[in-house]
Formats: C-alpha cells, sequence, structure tokens
C-alpha cells in the first residue's frame, strides 16, 4: 500500500506532463476563435464600424510597432491590389499618427482602416496580438481566423477558399 502510494504523485506528474506536451504541441497560428461562425463583433472605433464591412473581405488587426505586420504588409497589399480582395484594416492599440505614416510608407492595402487606440475594438474581436486576419463571407459572417503575420502558403490554402475564391 505504501509503493502505491509513492507511485500517485509519480503517476499524476506523468499524465500532467504528457497533457501538457500534446497541447502545447500544436500551431499557434491555428488558435480557435469563438467568432467563426457567427456575424461581425460590433464594434465602431474611428474610422470604421461594424456597418462598413461588406464581405467577402478580410478584416486585418495589425499596429505600426508591429514587426510582423510590417513583414505581412507587401502580401496584403497584393491580395489588394493583384487579386481585388477587400480588406479593412484595424489599427490596434496605435496612435493614428503612427499607423497613417506606417500606411504612407508601406502602402495603404485597406478599403477603411479604423484606429483603435484603446484596444476596445481587439476585446470585441478576440485579438489576442497582432497581426490578426479575419475572413468574412459575403453575409458578414467570420468565416476563418489567422492568428500571426499571413504567408503566401497561409493565403492560399486558408484565406482564399474561405474567402470563396
Amino acid at each position: 500500500m505504501r509503493r502505491l502510494l509513492f507511485l500517485a504523485p509519480l503517476a499524476v506528474f506523468a499524465a500532467l506532463a504528457a497533457w501538457l506536451y500534446v497541447g502545447l504541441g500544436g500551431d499557434p497560428a491555428r488558435i480557435p476563435s469563438p467568432l467563426v461562425g457567427r456575424p461581425a463583433p460590433a464594434f465602431a472605433v474611428d474610422g470604421l464600424a461594424t456597418a462598413d464591412l461588406e464581405g467577402p473581405a478580410l478584416v486585418n488587426i495589425f499596429a505600426s510597432w508591429c514587426v510582423p505586420c510590417r513583414a505581412e504588409h507587401p502580401l496584403l497589399t497584393h491580395l489588394a491590389e493583384e487579386q481585388g480582395v477587400a480588406i479593412y484594416g484595424i489599427a490596434y492599440k496605435d496612435r493614428p499618427e503612427a499607423a497613417n505614416a506606417f500606411l504612407a510608407e508601406l502602402g495603404n492595402p485597406y478599403r477603411k482602416v479604423g484606429y483603435d487606440e484603446d484596444g476596445g475594438a481587439g476585446v470585441e474581436w478576440g485579438v489576442t496580438g497582432v497581426p490578426e486576419t479575419f475572413v468574412l463571407d459575403a453575409g458578414g459572417m467570420v468565416a476563418f481566423k489567422h492568428t500571426g503575420p499571413l504567408t503566401p502558403d497561409a493565403v492560399r490554402r486558408d484565406l482564399l477558399p474561405a474567402l470563396g475564391r
């Protein structure tokens, strides 16, 4: 009986370690969103509100201070200019002056930009960090969420099919 009591904590530790290993082994870019399958959240920030979003479209959460946002920006520009994808931007926890300077430097792929200085709209969208990109279908429902910077593979594999292209 004493031996069993000695092994019980070891068994609990092994089970916990296995559970953490499996849970942490996932792709962080595939963080599930409770918004998928639901209408775009109600929000209004300076320059953009839910009523402005016309799908199918992308909603890209970005910031001028975000290095991965800078890395994905040419891909967003390509989607908007070469493929005609409607993209709306939300500058998350960023000053409008800084976001506008970022867009002046790199180009503006967005139909409209909203300035979410206090992060309130980010809360409504369930933002865990920047960049994040949401796909809206023609009915304004959230069809897909991508966490992290977009890559050509993610666009081809996930975003364009979710947009219906």
